[in-house]
């Protein structure tokens, strides 16, 4: 239990939270990042109000202009008086364990709009394309006020797809270099996006992978029939109605049709359009109940991360449990027992 001390910080700290004390914001996404003790009773006390604010994730390979895109779509919204909080997530050094932080940099030009905040962060070795803590920095954020947060990952392949938990709207972004990789990310990355974004699209090659990513979405569609529907129930088999290369479907009350966009993130280029293929999104989870529904597997997923991450904690800091895994070890080498078994008599234990 918390002392009173603790307590009185974390009472403070909300207060200052909910006054909309930007620093409050900063300090408590700290205290969540570092696991420092306390936070859970913190993020406990700012997040009773559940979630309120569209999120949009970019996601896609390294170098695909996540960074300057999320810069665009924040100004975008800036111009309709929305505000906007961004987390970045750029990767940690397998060796000096440092991390660059470049989102920060590229989007620096924001930085001094009063109406938008930005947080980088580390992954910190975490894998699936996100830093350990992000989703509570997310729901942070999206406590604080803010009517639109962006999260922009790490470049990611085909397993690092954490951001379907993590995000109402994910937005794939692919430059025409990824011709070629579309066939290996169909099992991936053309499995979670509600939004395809060719950006770069001046340079030679993106009407072209544009339209290989249609045809892939049409082919999906058309041997799927009887799979599972994609990311967060995402009808795929709604894209085989209509294979029109224009890039604005309609949303309907069925499913949603994911649309495939150019941009070019240097000037701007098609940032309208995919602003408003946004804003499609956003009605269409409204109108069909999906926004609840991923709502909810996010709740889910969540309460299953806190129990994980408590077992192990309370797991590992038995001494009487410690006892037993070296016991088990002993019994191990001598081959009067396996890892199996002796993982059995531990949460056996544990559970008991």
């Amino acid at each position: 239990m918390p002392d009173s001390s603790a307590q009185s910080t974390t009472a403070d700290l909300a207060k200052r939270f909910r006054a909309g004390q930007v620093a409050a914001l900063a300090r408590a996404i700290s205290i969540a990042e570092d696991q420092r003790p306390g936070f859970e009773e913190l993020l406990h006390e700012l997040l009773t109000a559940g979630p309120t604010a569209s999120r949009v994730g970019m996601t896609g390979p390294p170098g695909a202009g996540k960074s300057s895109l999320v810069a665009h779509v924040a100004h975008a919204y800036r111009a309709q008086e929305e505000r906007v909080g961004i987390v970045a997530v750029d990767p940690t050094s397998p060796f000096s364990g440092g991390a660059l932080l470049g989102d920060r940099i590229r989007m620096n030009d924001l930085a001094t709009d009063a109406g938008i905040f930005i947080r980088s962060m580390a992954t910190r070795g975490s894998l699936g394309g996100l830093a350990a803590t992000t989703k509570e920095v997310l729901d942070l954020v999206d406590a604080f006020g803010f009517e639109r947060v962006l999260v922009e990952t790490v470049g990611v392949g085909q397993t690092e797809l954490e951001i379907t938990a993590a995000a109402d709207t994910v937005v794939v972004v692919l430059v025409p270099e990824s011709g070629d990789a579309v066939q290996a990310m169909k099992a991936g990355l053309m499995e979670i996006a509600d939004i395809f974004v060719v950006n770069k699209a001046d340079r030679p090659g993106a009407p072209r992978l544009a339209k290989e990513i249609r045809q892939a979405l049409h082919l999906r569609a058309g041997h799927g029939v009887q799979e599972p529907s994609g990311h967060h129930g995402v009808d795929l088999t709604q894209v085989a109605r209509d294979a029109r290369p224009t890039s604005t479907p309609a949303v309907d009350s069925e499913g949603w049709d994911i649309p495939v966009l150019e941009t070019n993130a240097l000037d701007g280029t098609g940032v309208e359009a995919l602003v408003e293929a946004l804003g499609r999104h956003r009605a269409w989870l409204d109108s069909s109940g999906e926004l609840d529904a991923r709502r909810r597997d996010r709740a889910r997923g969540r309460v299953r991360d806190v129990v994980e991450r408590e077992m192990r904690r309370a797991a590992w800091s038995s001494m009487k449990l410690q006892a037993a895994l070296d016991e088990g070890v002993d019994r191990i080498a001598t081959g009067a027992a396996t890892p199996y078994s002796v993982a059995r008599e531990l949460l056996a234990q544990l559970l008991r």
